[in-house]
């Protein structure tokens, strides 16, 4: 069972409240409210909210989805790895709140030992080793890329440069066609818009979705028509077996569709997040230029500070017991990611970027069985396109009059920033 303990803040192994305290600890008027779907969430800034959570209700109780919330950094870590927190149910909200999403048979959605059986399989394909080898295409790509921009004064740096770089490593890695790179990226996009008024995914969201799995398959049924000698994730899917059978093509194309979103969504919204806090850190800025091995360092902080990904769902498998409350088997609980990765109780000065920080651990890439299985790419693809581009525009400047955000309640981050190349 998932005990609240922390040896760095011993006022949480005394805090036993019941239901009702737990939902309403505070007082008077000051009292935190939380919905995923809040306009305050959504549009406005979280992390009052998300600071609230921590500090008066670490365990919330989310009347309108029977569900719970949890915000702080080891809370989230536990349960992250506690197999009782299961996402077989679903692992967005858009799965176990508004169930908008159907449960497809994908990697985010399955436990040990199917899980074990497909990332297992995947891993070899996503590995350091692997990013090494593919470091002078990644390497070329943004080279060429940047080359293709120089001229101009301003360009914007996610749909410029920041959305190519993440299709084209995406492509690379898992062995997509890249020349329907801007296909699939415009697919993608549609998946995540979203509409005011109305909770989670819109229905363009989810036909976007079902178009995404139509192409895979074609492809999937294509390589069995033709295999190939290539030694690529949808040669390796192919050769998956759970339950004692080989997955079907629309089983691989679920699993594409989850590497294809993953790796391309994400990664322009926190190579942009690292671009404009150094902007905002001339200083550091500065010591990434002196030093571009340090690229890796603020890419890490940027990660932490401003992560993309809002929460990430599971169900319960048993009745558990936090902070003196019980928690009934099946109910979803939210573990608010952006929340827990500015938790005080494990990083001083949290809301501040400190390039040098270097924690031990963050939330960044996940943790336990669903630890995100593209972190090494996503790595190697910001290092080099922030290493490439501070070597030729080290005294940008970003155009705050043009930031635009994606909000939603589950990724945000900006969708547009403009940049002046030289401003000296």
């Amino acid at each position: 069972m998932l005990s609240p303990r922390n040896e760095r803040s011993p006022e949480r192994a005394t805090l036993e409240v019941s239901h009702d305290e737990c939902r309403n600890l505070g007082t008077g008027k000051n009292m935190v409210e939380y919905s995923p779907f809040s306009e305050e969430i959504i549009h406005g800034d979280p992390h009052p909210i998300y600071k609230g959570l921590r500090d008066e209700a670490p365990l919330y109780f989310i009347e309108e989805y029977d569900a719970w919330a949890l915000s702080r950094f080891q809370d989230v870590w536990d349960a992250s790895a506690d197999l009782n927190f299961s996402s077989v149910r679903g692992s967005t909200t858009s799965h176990i709140l508004t169930k908008k999403l159907p449960l497809l048979r994908m990697m985010n959605i399955m436990e040990p030992p199917d899980h074990t059986t497909i990332r297992s399989t995947l891993r070899p394909h996503f590995s350091r080793g692997r990013m090494r080898k593919l470091l002078p295409e990644f390497r070329q790509y943004i080279e060429d890329a940047l080359d293709a921009l120089q001229d101009r004064d301003e360009i914007d740096v996610v749909t410029d440069f920041a959305q190519g770089l993440a299709t084209f490593v995406a492509s690379t890695v898992a062995g997509f066609p890249k020349e329907d790179g801007e296909m699939l990226r415009d697919l993608v996009a549609a998946f995540f818009k979203r509409a005011d008024g109305v909770p989670g995914f819109t229905e363009e969201g989810v036909q976007a979705q079902a178009q995404m799995i139509e192409y895979f398959v074609r492809l999937s049924e294509e390589r069995r028509r033709k295999p190939s000698s290539e030694n690529d994730v949808l040669s390796a899917l192919h050769g998956v077996e759970v339950g004692g059978a080989l997955i079907d093509d629309f089983e691989v194309a679920t699993n594409l569709t989850l590497l294809l979103t993953g790796g391309t969504d994400t990664l322009p919204k926190v190579f942009a997040n690292t671009v404009y806090r150094l902007y905002q850190n001339p200083g550091d800025r500065n010591k990434v230029v002196a030093d571009p091995a340090r690229a890796l360092d603020a890419f890490h902080e940027a990660l932490r500070l401003d992560m993309p990904t809002q929460n990430m769902c599971r169900s319960l498998n048993e009745d558990t017991e936090m902070y003196g409350t019980k928690m009934k088997a099946g109910q979803p609980v939210l573990l608010l990611y952006a929340a827990a990765n500015r938790d005080e109780r494990e990083f001083p000065e949290p809301d501040t970027f400190i390039m040098d920080r270097k924690p031990p651990r963050h939330l960044g890439f996940g943790h336990g069985t669903h630890a995100c299985l593209g972190l090494h790419a996503a790595r190697a693809e910001a290092t080099i396109g922030l290493q490439e581009m501070l070597k030729r525009f080290p005294d940008y400047e970003v155009r705050e009059e043009g930031l635009v955000k994606l909000q939603t309640e589950f990724v945000q981050g900006y969708s547009n920033m403009p940049i002046r190349l030289n401003a000296k």
